[in-house]
């Protein structure tokens, strides 16, 4: 079954393809035959993009990126020249709102429905759309278009974690907390219980995904039962840019004594906060790290804060769980800050977790990095949204035609 996935967001995507076998897929990720990641965030109008094939055999390119469909129609014909035929295309959807949880395939219905959550994600929503519309350009209709989305994951929270606790009507106008990045707290949990050699099912997890957006998820047999994500990515942790979760009276005092609008409160939140607007450096967090080891005073500040704000968040997410058999650290900054993972789990001692110095510092990729003595495994686990989409779009094409 020849499967593509795609994984897109403002500034970057990511494009996986391989040939998956018919019958069941292993736990463990099988290689892509090719990859493509396009990235246009470091040059204006110039996208950055990397091919690998089966082989490892790496093929660097440059475009002009005076729009998305200048990226991604491109890159699609490259992977046609290679591999001319392609079964069903995965999309990595951030929101589907409360209707579209489960892996759907892309009817007209369901892109009208992705449009109107763009509101509400519109860093990724918007795009991804300009993802499936490049699609029907470059391979027309013969092939299948599945929706899976970041939301989905963490349907199983209780109604007590994803209600909000204003006036009871804002449920039924659709207000509660969704959660993000599903799709990989997903992965990386059954990653991480395949690494400890425990089912999924038998462990309570904390899986911390840490990149330009950030959330936490508890997960307790295999089921997300909190996060810290909500409505929208802006709640929770401190971010790249983004403010995570401050008190709502700042943006009412902001709103009445700096005469502040929607869209400069949404843009000051998405895009002027986090690392970014404290450490006035960047909201990258290597070169936040960069800047403090030169005696930058405001990027040190960045950090305490950042660390600070992900050691309470933890706290929160053990009481919900009740304990805890696994600390788990993903995407960029989880799997490269060995600084941000010792400072946790420093804070963290008194339940018990110890690393290994040395495995800290250089962790391998899917690593159990505590030392034999932890009462707490930690992990590093590599993102991997491409496999779980392509498990996703598997499952789908694999089940019975209905009759």
């Amino acid at each position: 079954m020849k499967i593509l996935a795609l994984n897109g967001g403002s500034s970057s995507f990511k494009c996986w393809f391989a040939d998956l076998p018919a019958n069941s897929l292993p736990d463990d990720p099988l290689p892509p035959q090719w990859t493509a990641r396009a990235d246009w965030s470091h040059h204006a109008g110039v996208a950055e993009v990397r091919f690998t094939d089966a082989a490892g055999a790496i093929v660097n390119r440059e475009w002009k990126a005076d729009s998305h469909a200048s990226v991604l129609d491109p890159v699609l014909r490259a992977l046609l020249e290679e591999h001319p035929r392609v079964d069903i295309v995965g999309h990595r959807i951030v929101h589907g709102g409360a209707k579209y949880r489960d892996p759907a395939l892309l009817t007209s219905q369901v892109r009208a429905a992705i449009a109107r959550q763009a509101e509400f994600a519109p860093s990724h929503n918007r795009f991804e759309l300009e993802a499936v519309q490049a699609v029907d350009r470059v391979f027309g209709n013969n092939v299948q278009q599945l929706a899976v989305f970041d939301t989905g994951f963490h349907a199983t929270l209780d109604r007590a974690a994803f209600v909000y606790p204003g006036p009871y009507s804002w449920l039924a106008d659709g207000i509660r907390r969704y959660g993000f990045h599903g799709i990989n707290h997903c992965y990386a949990s059954r990653r991480a219980a395949r690494l400890l050699g425990k089912s999924v099912g038998a462990i309570k997890q904390i899986v911390c995904h840490l990149g330009n957006g950030a959330s936490l998820a508890a997960i307790d047999g295999g089921k997300s039962i909190d996060t810290t994500m909500g409505f929208t990515p802006l709640e929770g942790l401190m971010m790249g840019t983004r403010s995570g979760s401050i008190d709502p009276g700042i943006l009412v005092y902001l709103i009445r004594h700096a005469g502040c609008t929607a869209e400069q409160l949404d843009h000051v939140l998405n895009q002027e906060s986090g690392l970014a607007g404290i450490s006035g450096v960047s909201g990258d967090m290597r070169e936040v790290l960069a800047a403090m080891e030169a005696g930058n005073d405001r990027a040190r500040l960045a950090f305490e804060i950042y660390a600070h704000r992900l050691v309470r968040e933890i706290g929160g997410m053990l009481g919900v769980l009740g304990g805890l058999d696994a600390l788990v650290f993903t995407g960029g900054v989880g799997e490269n800050c060995p600084p941000l993972r010792k400072i946790v789990c420093d804070r963290l001692a008194f339940l018990g977790v110890k690393l290994d110095a040395n495995k800290n510092d250089r962790p391998n990729p899917d690593e159990d990095i505590a030392a034999a003595a932890s009462r707490i495994r930690v992990l590093v686990v590599r993102a991997n949204e491409e496999w779980q989409i392509a498990r996703e779009c598997h499952r789908f094409a694999s089940q019975p035609a209905p009759h």
